[in-house]
């Protein structure tokens, strides 16, 4: 068995190490587990962009000031908005008062082990994570794009496949999820599958993990899977900002609405710090600065903590779990690592 490495260490746009490492993966059958390990989103650009901003953990210890607030992002940031986290990293920090550290990780797993351990004070998290962890995560804020704290999981294929109309006309053939702990690049593809009485560990002849949604879109882009489950609200931007690469692939389906990635606090986080951060948050869109921030991100702002806006996401995370126990939960990782090696087999 080959071990998930933890920490993927490349990432460019157009990842030809990606690519042909997936193709390599495709061609000899090798376990989707393995291309779990193949990239990752923002880790070595992040570097390269934000040196003196960006930090493998800010430490609690540190004593040059007041104690940084350290804020978690994973692939919910694209690429192209990563010289956006400079200009937000002083908006944040001009309002606020307090220095401000953004942590990288390029899984949901990780920001959600940091945040457990209180080794972060907030993080930008997906829906499927934040339901399965209110125990430690306490909601902030809501993301809204066009208008609505929501958005949508897209099937797509490649432009040259004409055929394709729903995940039905996939079976047995190559798929691309983003993210074990996904709700759109995993979990709804699982619910959607579950819904159509299939077995999502067998329903595909190989399956893998890109560890980014805009990955999934090169993936299929590619030709290198039949289809993928992507992020609606990345495929959309990468529509505006990348033409060429969406033009690649053809959006088949798209699902329900859910409850945007979410903004969210650990949960013994003081009520000052919390409030402190939300409300700069929550006043971004009434701004001049706050706006042009939000257009680079393709947002038109961000909404109070509502929770009731992630029952859908918790109402098929429990459709799942009681037509196919054990399928995802808790250990969502490992489930979807276990049904995966068992599609390569």
């Amino acid at each position: 068995m080959i071990a998930m490495p933890r920490t993927p260490r490349r990432a460019s746009f157009l990842p030809w190490a990606f690519l042909s490492r997936v193709r390599a993966a495709v061609a000899h059958g090798l376990s989707a587990t393995w291309a779990c390990g193949l990239t990752a989103p923002l880790s070595a650009c992040l570097a390269a962009l934000l040196v003196g901003l960006w930090t493998p953990m800010a430490r609690a210890g540190d004593n040059d000031g007041p104690r940084p607030i350290r804020f978690g992002t994973t692939a919910v940031i694209l690429e192209d908005q990563v010289a956006i986290l400079h200009s937000w990293k002083g908006y944040l920090e001009e309002r606020i008062g307090r220095p401000v550290r953004f942590v990288h990780r390029g899984s949901y797993q990780e920001i959600s082990e940091l945040l457990s351990k209180d080794q972060l004070d907030f993080a930008w998290v997906c829906g499927y994570p934040y339901v399965r962890n209110r125990s430690y995560m306490r909601l902030l804020a809501i993301p809204v794009y066009e208008g609505r704290p929501l958005y949508q999981s897209y099937l797509i294929v490649p432009k040259s496949d004409t055929t394709t109309h729903s995940f039905r006309d996939l079976k047995g053939k190559i798929f691309a999820y983003s993210d074990p702990n996904s709700n759109s690049g995993f979990l709804v593809p699982q619910y959607e599958l579950v819904r159509l009485g299939e077995n999502p560990a067998s329903f595909f002849q190989k399956s893998f993990f890109t560890w980014a949604h805009s990955k999934v879109v090169t993936a299929v882009a590619a030709g290198l899977a039949n289809g993928g489950a992507v992020d609606g609200y990345v495929w959309e931007t990468l529509q505006r900002t990348h033409p060429e690469l969406t033009a690649q692939t053809r959006v088949v389906r798209k699902s329900a609405l859910y409850g945007f990635p979410p903004l969210v606090a650990r949960a013994n986080l003081g009520e000052k710090d919390f409030r402190a951060m939300q409300n700069v948050l929550l006043g971004m869109s009434q701004d001049a600065q706050g706006r042009q921030l939000l257009a680079r991100l393709n947002l038109d702002g961000f909404a109070p903590d509502d929770p009731h806006v992630f029952d859908g996401i918790a109402a098929i995370l429990a459709f799942i779990q009681t037509r196919q126990p054990g399928l995802v939960g808790s250990g969502a990782s490992t489930s979807a690592s276990r049904a995966l090696r068992s599609e390569a087999n």
